[in-house]
């Protein structure tokens, strides 16, 4: 919830901020970054994934996202696809206001059925 503050949202003013807990139990957060040029801006999901990946850790034990409003804001279709980069379809993915209320809980199979993972290329 704290890092959803820190997001660089000038263009939405939609702050969100993301965090993923390892299987070793280490925490990794991010926020949104916009850009001017729209496409160019960071989902907090992908920020999260990427200081994951450069602290070394490969598995996603959970995942959790904070938006601004009082109604669940689910990752995008991106960010599904990179959670199950490091993820199995059994993670859950949790949805808290801004107050940090629980409002969805869902696992990665609910958001992204009959995913496409690292296992699919073996």
């Amino acid at each position: 919830m704290e890092v959803r503050l820190r997001a660089y949202a000038p263009y939405s003013r939609f702050q969100v901020g993301a965090a993923v807990e390892t299987t070793d139990g280490r925490m990794f957060a991010g926020c949104n970054v916009e850009n001017a040029a729209y496409p160019e801006g960071t989902c907090a999901e992908a920020g999260a994934i990427a200081a994951m990946a450069a602290a070394g850790a490969r598995e996603i034990r959970r995942v959790v996202v904070c938006g601004g409003l009082d109604t669940p804001c689910t990752p995008c279709g991106g960010c599904r696809q990179k959670i199950r980069e490091f993820a199995g379809p059994d993670t859950t993915v949790t949805m808290v206001s801004p107050q940090g209320g629980v409002l969805l809980v869902r696992t990665l199979a609910d958001l992204l059925p009959d995913s496409f993972g690292p296992g699919s290329l073996s």
